[in-house]
């Protein structure tokens, strides 16, 4: 993007927040809550009165003509967040909040993610979206920057997604789509209430023959979610979730002469060597809620998890190698876990004491086969345990010495502890071994509201984040088993920001953060990353968004992500020798991302023009591989008839949409695997494609 371009968009888009962000928040498995208010700061809060950067997204960007698929189409409207789409199923996107998750290699890394309250971060950090079924999202609240102070593991934020819940006695809704590359997602919903009890299942299929060779995927999701309202001021809460699915592919990334040769190959080795990902998911959570008027409160959170992973490699293993020649990865995961907090109101000017702690443990079973073509072999090459137990207890004060100011004062303690059993010892070694992690996190920040409607706040932070099992036993010299050297990253974050709302909801916040013991990944080789700690990060940022409706029937929002991320000391061993990547770009990591949405309203008619801008970038810690930036932009245009309007007196609702994303047909890149091997870091997106589909509902009751 030019320089000329950024004062002219700071002047246009002061920074953050959809008008969503200020629109009333409802729990709807509770009553109302006041309006402008957040709940993933472990409390009620205020939005325009939180000393922290706070972004929401609700049910509009969720619904609509969205294929549902994933959470660029809707996080990736929140400035301070970049989705990276990899096309890849067997990969997730890469979710980068602030730097912090740029080096995944696969899920989500760097910050934590909450569904209806139950984790979907394990307390290793890593974080898989399988349960996660964005049909049934009515809202998702972001709070970007480290948040280890309130949620212990989490250098880059906190993202908490809710499940919409039933208001009425009866409804239901069935959405079909389809469309381009054999693309398809049929999903179906019921909800009730009756008495104390009310409840929601859902169930969605999805499938596709892929963007590109060796990617096709296949996914089944159902959620159930279960309310009992318990005398005046309990509720009880029961949620289940199932996901499967049995293809995943994954097609790998491509050296420069192959995108431009074809961008829509797989890369050689992942096709011979059968690479693809087969995963079974349940997950089954109770939480008990109580709260009064006075804003005292507790909750309490108990949750289960068993994850089966049949993950066929194109790495190849120790020994003779061949074309066909990959690893076969079984992971048998069980996670179990509890969350609680108390509130308690101190005096009658708001002051509030907050304590809780959250405990969780995950138990791997790890055998790793030759594979032949994807297939699995009889020969052995590791099987090992990995357990990971985290605690953290926290404390936290909220105070309002005057209606205008709010300071907020937390602390937390967090031990994190690994333990690697080797039960391959025909090698003579065992690489087994113990690692305890442990931090002290804090944070302080202050709010004034400068007028009813505009509010300043300061804040600073420290954080910290572990490697993962998965980076912990790929040992950088390609070996299996237990890295020793390894240590936690550690961020302090110092930031500000301007906020409104009323008829212009807008929002800026600026950062600087430093990371000492930066975790990075050193290489990667057919799809299995190498990390080590880098030494020392500096990140610098700017957050922009503005929510506007200039006229009647027609929305805007836009946002503006500036990252300035650079190494300020790295030594990078390459043998012999060292170099000195000073001064260096982190990969990975954007400088500029522009995402502006325009909705036009009339009468049944939605029509929606979706425009992102990302800019050149590195895909390696010695900046040789740029990441051509996306020029004017890659669009996107929905167009949707919402009938319930005119049917409503009968209850039901027809809403038909097409939607064309990439409408111009642009090449560009989607993503990259930093430091892949031999140059092979360059992950394509698909041209033009089409989809069209059907809402239909049924309701009963007001």
């Amino acid at each position: 993007m030019p320089r000329c371009a950024i004062p002219i968009l700071l002047t246009l888009l002061v920074p953050t927040a959809a008008r969503s962000q200020d629109s009333t928040v409802r729990r709807r498995d509770t009553t109302s809550l006041a309006p402008l208010e957040v709940q993933v700061t472990r409390g009620p809060e205020r939005r325009l009165a939180v000393p922290a950067s706070v972004a929401v997204a609700d049910s509009g960007a969720f619904r609509g003509a969205q294929l549902q698929n994933g959470i660029d189409e809707a996080l990736g409207r929140l400035p301070g967040l970049y989705v990276a789409n990899r096309f890849n199923p067997s990969l997730d996107q890469r979710l980068v909040i602030r730097g912090a998750g740029a080096r995944a290699n696969f899920g989500l890394r760097g910050l934590k993610v909450l569904l209806d309250g139950l984790p979907q971060t394990l307390p290793d950090g890593q974080t898989q979206l399988t349960n996660l079924d964005l049909g049934l999202v009515d809202r998702a609240e972001v709070l970007l920057g480290g948040a280890s102070a309130l949620y212990g593991n989490a250098g880059g934020g906190v993202i908490a997604f809710t499940s919409s819940l039933p208001s009425s006695p009866f409804s239901a809704r069935v959405r079909t789509v389809g469309g381009s590359f054999g693309t398809s997602r049929l999903a179906a919903n019921a909800s009730g209430t009756t008495g104390p009890w009310s409840g929601t299942l859902g169930v969605s299929r999805y499938a596709s023959n892929g963007v590109r060779q060796q990617s096709a995927t296949s996914a089944t999701q159902l959620s159930l979610g279960v309310n009992r309202l318990v005398g005046s001021s309990w509720l009880l809460k029961g949620r289940y979730y199932l996901a499967r699915s049995p293809e995943a592919r994954n097609p790998g990334a491509l050296t420069r002469a192959e995108y431009l040769a074809n961008p829509d190959s797989a890369a050689a080795n992942n096709i011979l060597r059968g690479a693809d990902k087969s995963v079974t998911q349940h997950q089954l959570g109770l939480t008990a809620t109580t709260s009064d008027t006075r804003g005292n409160g507790a909750e309490v959170t108990v949750f289960g998890l068993t994850r089966d992973l049949v993950n066929p490699l194109a790495t190849a293993p120790p020994g003779p190698t061949g074309p066909r020649v990959g690893t076969y990865s079984a992971i048998d995961r069980v996670v179990g876990g509890a969350r609680a907090s108390v509130r308690r109101r101190l005096d009658d000017r708001g002051t509030r004491l907050s304590v809780g702690a959250d405990v969780q443990t995950m138990r791997d079973d790890r055998v790793n086969r030759r594979a032949n073509g994807g297939q699995p072999t009889d020969t052995i090459v590791a099987d090992q345990r990995e357990t990971v137990t985290e605690i953290g207890p926290f404390v936290s004060l909220h105070a309002e010495p005057t209606s205008r100011l709010t300071f907020t004062a937390t602390g937390r303690w967090d031990r994190v502890a690994f333990r690697v059993r080797d039960r391959f010892l025909t090698d003579g070694v065992d690489q087994g071994g113990t690692r305890a992690m442990s931090a002290v996190s804090g944070s302080g920040g202050a709010n004034i509201r400068i007028t009813p409607v505009i509010a300043a706040w300061t804040a600073v932070s420290s954080a910290f984040e572990t490697p993962t099992t998965t980076e912990l036993v790929n040992q950088s010299n390609g070996a299996v088993g237990f890295n020793r050297d390894l240590e936690p990253q550690r961020t302090v974050t110092v930031e500000g920001g301007l906020r409104t709302a009323g008829a212009v909801v807008a929002s800026l916040t600026a950062y600087r953060s430093s990371v000492r013991d930066a975790l990075v990944q050193a290489r990667e080789q057919d799809g299995r990353a190498y990390f080590e700690n880098a030494g020392r990060l500096a990140i610098r940022g700017l957050e922009a968004g503005l929510s506007w409706r200039p006229a009647s029937g027609v929305d805007l929002t836009a946002s503006y992500t500036h990252t300035d991320a650079r190494f300020s000391e790295y030594r990078l061993r390459a043998g012999a020798t060292t170099d000195t990547l000073d001064g260096l770009e982190v990969p990975g990591i954007p400088r500029h991302v522009v995402r502006a949405v325009v909705v036009v309203t009339i009468g049944p008619l939605v029509a929606e023009w979706d425009q992102q801008i990302v800019s050149r970038y590195f895909a390696d810690d010695r900046n040789t591989l740029p990441v051509d930036g996306w020029g004017a932009g890659v669009t996107a245009l929905r167009l949707r008839a919402d009938l319930a309007a005119g049917a409503r007196a009968g209850r039901v609702g027809l809403a038909p949409f097409v939607a064309v994303n990439n409408l111009w047909n642009r090449r560009y890149l989607a993503a990259a695997t930093v430091n892949g091997f031999g140059g092979r870091v360059y992950e394509p997106a698909p041209g033009r494609w089409v989809f069209v589909g059907l809402d239909a509902s049924f309701r009963l009751g007001p």
